[in-house]
C-alpha cells in the first residue's frame, strides 16, 4: 500500500501567552486536520476527511461563529480532501471507503464530497452525533455534512487485541492491514485508525491528543491554548487522559514498531512527510 499524509484544514486558534516588555500578547498556534489517503488494491482509502468544499465555500452553512472564532480555520479549497486527490490523479469515485476518528466537523466536512464512498465509524459515535441536542452537540456535529446520506458502516468496539488495545480487525471491502483502534473520551465513538506500514504501523490518533509532547514518556507537557481546547471538547475526561497514558506505554514500549500522530499537530504532519518523500 502506498501512503499518502494530506493537511485538509489549517486552523490558528490562539495558543497561549507571549510575554513582553509592553504586557502579555496573544500568540496564535497552528494546527492543522492530518488525513490519511491509501492506495490499496481495493481503491482508495480516505482516514478522516477534514474540511470539505462546501465548508469552504459557505462556512456558516456548516461552522458556527463560535467555532470559527475559537478554531479560526483558514478554509482554502485546495486543501480539502478532494482538491488533493485530484491533484495525485484520481476521481472522487476512487475513493471507495472513508475511515473517520469520529464526527466532528473538522473530521467529517469532506464526506460530501465522496458521495460514492462507504464511511466507517464507530456505532457509538454515529448514535451521538444522530441524538445532539444542545447547542454545543450540534455545532460538534453539524447535519449538513452528512445530509446526503453516506453510505454508513458501524462498528463496535471488539476483543480483538492491538499490542494491547481492543480492535476491530474485520472492516468489510477494507485492506486487512487496517484497524480501528477506539480511544473515547474526546468524543464517546471517537477511535483511533491503524495502518500497516511495511515492517511497522502508523497510528492516527485523531484527537485523543492535540500537541507532539504530549507523547512525550518522560514530562509531557501541552500549551495552554491546546490544553484549554481539548477539556472543552471532551466527553469523558478521565477516559481520554488515561487513554493519553495509554498512548505514552505504547510510545514507550513499542515506538520502533509505531509511528503515533494525532491530527492536528503539524510537527508530525511534516515529519511524516519528509520522512514519506524519502523512502519515494
Amino acid at each position: 500500500m502506498r501512503i499518502h499524509h494530506l493537511n485538509c484544514g489549517t486552523m490558528r486558534p490562539y495558543g497561549g501567552r507571549l510575554v513582553s516588555g509592553s504586557g502579555s500578547l496573544f500568540a496564535t498556534a497552528e494546527m492543522i486536520c492530518h488525513c490519511l489517503l491509501v492506495e490499496s488494491d481495493h481503491g482508495l482509502v480516505l482516514v478522516d476527511s477534514g474540511y470539505g468544499t462546501d465548508d469552504v465555500r459557505n462556512p456558516d452553512a456548516s461552522l458556527t461563529r463560535s467555532f470559527r472564532r475559537l478554531a479560526r480555520p483558514v478554509l482554502d479549497e485546495s486543501e480539502t480532501a478532494l482538491r488533493q486527490v485530484e491533484g495525485l490523479g484520481f476521481r472522487a469515485e476512487d475513493v471507495r471507503d472513508i475511515l473517520l476518528t469520529h464526527l466532528d466537523l473538522d473530521h467529517g466536512g469532506g464526506l460530501r464530497d465522496f458521495p460514492h464512498a462507504r464511511v466507517h465509524v464507530l456505532r457509538s459515535e454515529l448514535e451521538a452525533a444522530r441524538s445532539a441536542r444542545t447547542s454545543g452537540e450540534r455545532t460538534r456535529y453539524p447535519r449538513a455534512q452528512w445530509a446526503h446520506g453516506p453510505q454508513w458502516v458501524t462498528h463496535d468496539p471488539q476483543g480483538d487485541e492491538w499490542f494491547g488495545f481492543a480492535a476491530v480487525r474485520d472492516l468489510p471491502d477494507v485492506p486487512a492491514d487496517i484497524r480501528l483502534v477506539p480511544l473515547t473520551g474526546h468524543t464517546v465513538g471517537h477511535t483511533g485508525v491503524a495502518v500497516r506500514d511495511g515492517d511497522g504501523w502508523l497510528l492516527h490518533a485523531g484527537d485523543a491528543y492535540f500537541h507532539h509532547d504530549e507523547m512525550r514518556v518522560e514530562a509531557p507537557g501541552c500549551p495552554p491554548g491546546l490544553r484549554y481546547m481539548q477539556a472543552r471538547m471532551e466527553t469523558a475526561r478521565g477516559l481520554r487522559l488515561a487513554n493519553q497514558e495509554r498512548l505514552r506505554e505504547l510510545v514507550r514500549e513499542h515506538g520502533d514498531q509505531i509511528t503515533i500522530f494525532s491530527a492536528h499537530d503539524p510537527v508530525e504532519l511534516r515529519a511524516l512527510q519528509h520522512h514519506r518523500a524519502g523512502v519515494n
